[in-house]
């Protein structure tokens, strides 16, 4: 993938993960659009970096999807670049009473809608290059996140025959897998003592610029290399007492 140069659709990009590859994008001489359910959030971003392009879209709707599209399709028809970053985790208990419900935001959020992207900018003749956000929890999860782990997972494999199936219409497809990271993800707090997002951002770049298209960070770099044995380890480790 070029760095420079490129319009970027980045969903989620106004938060987390979403908003350093929106700063370090911008920062390379991109034209970045972002999408999110929020416009007061949308806006704050936009006020910060008035180049920015905003549209208010609910992830979880497949008719926004839709309507994103097709708005991309004609007010943007030079976007070359999807990122699929938007994802929500839900720390529940299987026995709460609301455990179906979240699980289903979970799906619609982390698996349905970027499937249903991915399907939908296939066919944005301008599109170059297709950038998944998966997990290092796609390898090994963590039982008090089982529904977000198992997204996961299934956006990990998707993206594995999303590269393959893409191959003949020039589309490069690129998973990015970030370990924990020092954001709001699945609540304030839970993630204090993680890396920053910058240093990963950094990382991520360093790796875009050598070309790679299996971008990892710490402790995901390590789960993309482990064995079977090694994974059963972290995992009772991880999973300790729940």
């Amino acid at each position: 993938m070029k760095i420079s140069n490129n319009k970027i659709l980045i969903t989620g990009g106004a938060t987390g993960i979403g908003l350093g590859l929106t700063e370090r994008f911008l920062k390379e001489n991109n034209t970045v659009i972002i999408c999110g359910r929020r416009e007061s959030v949308l806006k704050e971003v936009q006020a910060k970096f008035p180049s920015i392009i905003t549209k208010v879209c609910d992830l979880s709707s497949a008719t926004e999807r839709e309507n994103l599209f097709k708005w991309v399709s004609e007010e943007h028809k030079d976007l070359n670049v999807l990122i699929n970053n938007a994802g929500i985790q839900k720390w529940v208990k299987i026995t709460d009473p609301d455990f179906y419900k979240h699980a289903k935001e979970e799906i619609s959020i982390n698996i349905e809608a970027p499937i249903h992207l991915a399907s939908l900018f296939s066919h944005l003749k301008s599109l170059t290059t297709i950038i998944n956000v998966t997990s290092g929890l796609s390898f090994v999860p963590l039982t008090k996140v089982p529904v977000y782990s198992a997204t996961k997972s299934f956006l990990h494999s998707f993206t594995l025959s999303l590269r393959q199936l893409l191959k003949a219409n020039n589309i490069e497809v690129i998973e990015l897998i970030p370990p924990a990271i020092n954001t709001d993800l699945g609540g304030k707090g839970l993630h204090d003592e993680a890396p920053p997002v910058s240093a990963f951002i950094e990382s991520i770049f360093t790796q875009l610029k050598e070309g790679k298209t299996e971008l990892t960070f710490g402790m995901s770099e390590a789960m993309t290399k482990a064995g079977p044995d090694d994974l059963k380890n972290v995992f009772a480790r991880m999973n300790a007492g729940s």
